[in-house]
């Protein structure tokens, strides 16, 4: 059986109102196929590189860098989730020559539903990766225990992967970011998306369980729950499963 030829991939950066957006991927967005968009949890996208690589074989893909976490290109915007998704959907609404396939990683998966719903009509489909967090994770107690049990059963390459964007970040912005995802309400929310919403989870993580995507997938207009190997940084170990998922989704339509 032939190799697949690896596909280069290349950085652009876009102005998008008071922000530039740092992304990652194939050279332009109006070649053939849907495009997939992709945003990283907690702004460090190098967890997702795998995952980005296999997807650029099959069709355009882009992954978006959007905190600007150490990009001397443009000011960073906040790393809340309200201004994250107001840049995603200032991106999505002037960069794309088309609808996109976008899909979320964690905290980008929240990021990625509230961008949907300002801009329903540049969002072919929704794939919410391990979207954080359900309500008993909202308290920190709670959230840090998760944390611990799935910790256990994540590759140890995803480390090296995101401690470079986590360093550059420091802790307050981390923070900032995650005490956001506790007090969103991605179950209301995602009542509000018009496209199909994939909402996919690794089979050892305490952070997104498998009550939490079914509950979701049952309050999207159009959803569906789908349970994959792995822990909460599952796209990283199983790049081709969670390329193949979204190669999968180009096809599906509003």
């Amino acid at each position: 059986m032939p190799q697949l030829r690896r596909s280069p991939l290349h950085v652009r950066h876009d102005r998008v109102g008071p922000t530039t957006v740092r992304s990652l991927g194939t050279p332009c967005l109006d070649g053939q196929g849907t495009a997939v968009v992709m945003l990283p949890g907690l702004g460090a996208p190098g967890y997702l590189l795998r995952t980005l690589e296999r997807c650029a074989r099959s069709g355009p893909v882009r992954l978006l860098d959007v905190p600007g976490f150490g990009d001397p290109s443009g000011q960073a915007c906040p790393e809340t989730l309200g201004p994250l998704a107001d840049t995603v959907a200032r991106w999505l609404a002037t960069v794309p020559r088309a609808p996109v396939v976008l899909a979320g990683h964690s905290t980008g998966a929240q990021v990625a539903l509230r961008a949907a719903v300002r801009v329903p009509e540049r969002v072919r489909a929704l794939v919410l990766l391990a979207p954080t967090f359900p309500p008993r994770l909202r308290r920190m107690p709670p959230l840090l225990a998760a944390f611990a049990r799935t910790a256990v059963h994540e590759s140890p390459g995803v480390v090296p992967a995101v401690l470079p964007s986590y360093l550059k970040a420091g802790p307050r912005r981390l923070l900032n970011c995650i005490r956001s995802a506790q007090a969103d309400t991605p179950e209301e929310v995602v009542a509000e998306v018009a496209c199909p919403v994939t909402v996919v989870a690794g089979e050892r993580d305490a952070l997104c369980p498998p009550d939490w995507i079914d509950h979701l997938a049952l309050r999207a207009g159009s959803g569906r729950a789908v349970l994959v190997p792995g822990a909460h940084s599952f796209p990283h170990p199983y790049p081709s499963v969670t390329a193949d998922l979204l190669a999968r989704t180009r096809g599906e339509r509003c």
